[in-house]
């Protein structure tokens, strides 16, 4: 898996493309984030822009976006072009809302892979090279972009440096971002398809996720059986390493699932 960002420069935006942790936008409690990417916060942010009056259709519902909502956009009959056509009208109004709301807004747009080919097209406004679009100040928001699309390709480069006796943190982001780039141009089912967003390097970085190895899920062990309040004990890690499934077949090298059945497994060891 990986990430990618875009948004407002200078502070960019990620782009989830691939990897094997889950990081879903429902398990990101943004209100605990302190306003760290700045000198202070400006959720009050309002472009003060000639003919924008208060309270217009541009600022959502009520005059006011709402920065924290989550977009659910694969609603049954999303292929139909008069769904899709709803969408993206949708997504802009979205958008704009939060925008216009909360000038230093974060978006997080989870599964990129099965969302709808074409509808993320209207996010190219906001992550072009313009400080104005439709009447907002963008250039304080951060996208990012999470998808599974190019895992096996970031697999295989894993691989091919630990068969060449490489750590895996010599692995270069320069060895990973064409392979991701690619994986996902040549599907035609992601939601990147269709949109121009990567042909026009629209994205600022690309963030993989590498594959965890054994004793990567050693520390999330150890990590909660600390968060349990208890000793750690080498019979209940080593009986959760030996009941978690590496790949490949032959080297048993990478988790299949990273750490996300760590917790659940450790309850049957102890």
């Amino acid at each position: 898996m990986a990430a990618a960002t875009r948004g407002c420069r200078p502070w960019g935006s990620l782009l989830g493309l691939l990897g094997l942790v889950s990081a879903a936008a429902a398990a990101w409690d943004l209100a605990s984030l302190r306003c760290t990417l700045g000198a202070f916060c400006e959720c009050d942010f309002r472009p003060d822009l000639p003919g924008e009056a208060p309270g217009s259709p541009e600022r959502g519902a009520g005059g006011r976006g709402q920065t924290r909502e989550r977009w659910e956009p694969w609603e049954p009959g999303w292929r139909r072009p008069e769904k899709l056509r709803t969408q993206r009208k949708d997504l802009k109004s979205w958008v704009q809302g939060n925008l216009t709301a909360c000038g230093r807004s974060l978006f997080l747009f989870d599964e990129m892979d099965k969302m709808p080919p074409g509808l993320m097209e209207v996010l190219r406004p906001f992550l072009g090279s313009s400080w104005v679009v439709y009447g907002t100040n963008y250039r304080k928001a951060i996208f990012i972009f999470i998808s599974n699309t190019g895992g096996k390709q970031i697999n295989q480069v894993a691989l091919e440096a630990w068969r060449s006796r490489r750590d895996r943190e010599e692995i270069l982001l320069q060895e990973l971002e064409p392979v991701i780039s690619r994986a996902v141009l040549d599907n035609p089912h992601h939601g990147f398809s269709n949109s121009g967003i990567m042909e026009e390097r629209l994205l600022d970085a690309v963030v993989p996720f590498l594959p965890l190895q054994r004793h990567h899920v050693r520390h999330c062990v150890l990590n909660e059986l600390a968060q349990l309040g208890l000793e750690p004990r080498d019979e209940v890690v080593q009986a959760v390493l030996d009941s978690t499934t590496f790949f490949p077949e032959d080297e048993q090298l990478f988790s299949s699932n990273g750490c996300k059945t760590v917790a659940s497994r450790i309850a049957f060891f102890l």
